[in-house]
């Protein structure tokens, strides 16, 4: 998402005769080289050295109009800034659970000397407010959006090669969540769709549940003994981490994707499913709702119930077409031209 920032601000620079000047704490400098998002020449990296990312953030922020800070952890820097050039506008932008919780007393003083909060989500947005006694003016919604860069395959060649590698014949519905598996990151949900998948398969033996990313020793026992003990072994599947070319084709080869999430800032997966014209069924208590436009690109459904997914997933199974994602509507409110419109007026005010 920052490389898609990092792009937009570019261009906005271009049109403007403004400079812009990007720089990473942990990413190393020669990483720009094949870059396709900005040029390398106004990148920098500092791989991991952390006080030399703040000098040198610093040092060019004497002399900045506009600061965009991309993550909480890295406030400080901005915060020095606005002490040494104080007509600099400090912009944080604000993903969700790292900036939910509860905050040191310096991270606050922080926090209140930005400018403006760039919040992913509605949800997000709300829950800073609530949390940290942050007025609402001082923040804005800006969504996140789709690469510009994504490889509009051709489903069904994606569907012949993907198909075969899991065994899955073209009868079989195929389920899917793109996630990184770990007893943390269960708030994904995908626990509930497994659970889900019992009455499902008892119904439908061509039902099948595709659970792909980077999976913990320890998660991977759990999963695998919730599979044995539901007999769900020839419909669940563990695909391991998926290479970032490969992803296109796990998408359009899926009928649908789930992840009833509780804990999402945004969901970018979401909109990137849709983009590849899979229908979405997700949580309504987070984030999630902003990437589905709150139930007009997918299904909203209580994240916790098992019950309550598997009558979504019968609901699309039994008509697909009606709950295919508006890809107008989705490029309209997720694009990146759209992003652009929107951050260039944040920019202008």
């Amino acid at each position: 998402m920052c490389r898609i920032v990092g792009k937009a601000l570019y261009e906005y620079g271009l049109e403007k005769n403004a400079a812009i000047n990007i720089m990473s704490m942990h990413d190393h400098v020669h990483e720009a080289d094949g870059n396709i998002y900005f040029p390398a020449e106004i990148f920098t990296g500092f791989g991991a050295a952390k006080a030399l990312f703040v000098m040198h953030a610093v040092n060019e922020g004497k002399s900045a109009d506009i600061v965009f800070i991309s993550h909480i952890n890295l406030l400080v820097a901005g915060w020095l800034i606005k002490k040494i050039n104080p007509s600099a506008k400090i912009m944080l932008m604000a993903h969700g659970i790292e900036i939910w919780g509860e905050l040191s007393k310096h991270k606050k003083t922080m926090l209140y000397s930005c400018d403006k909060i760039l919040s992913v989500s509605n949800f997000t947005l709300n829950t800073i407010a609530e949390k940290h006694n942050i007025s609402k003016n001082k923040m804005v919604v800006l969504n996140n959006c789709l690469d510009p860069f994504l490889n509009n395959q051709i489903k069904t060649l994606a569907n012949n090669n993907i198909r075969n590698k899991y065994q899955f014949s073209a009868q079989d519905i195929v389920l899917l969540t793109l996630t990184r598996l770990s007893a943390r990151d269960r708030y994904k949900g995908y626990d509930i769709v497994m659970a889900a998948m019992v009455n499902l398969v008892a119904q439908n033996k061509n039902i099948k549940y595709l659970l792909a990313g980077g999976c913990s020793k320890d998660e991977k026992i759990f999963i695998e003994e919730l599979i044995k003990q539901h007999s769900l072994e020839h419909h669940i599947f563990l695909a391991g981490y998926i290479p970032e070319e490969d992803l296109a084709a796990h998408f359009a080869m899926a009928d649908l994707y789930v992840m009833p999430s509780t804990k999402e800032g945004f969901g970018i997966v979401f909109i990137e499913a849709m983009y590849y014209g899979v229908p979405v069924i997700a949580g309504n208590t987070d984030g999630s709702t902003d990437a589905l436009l709150n139930g007009k690109l997918g299904l909203l459904i209580p994240p916790n119930d098992p019950k309550e997914m598997e009558h979504a997933i019968k609901k699309i199974i039994e008509n697909k077409s009606a709950y295919q994602p508006n890809h107008h509507l989705l490029m309209e409110n997720f694009g990146y031209e759209a992003y652009k419109i929107k951050l260039e007026k944040i920019l202008s005010n």
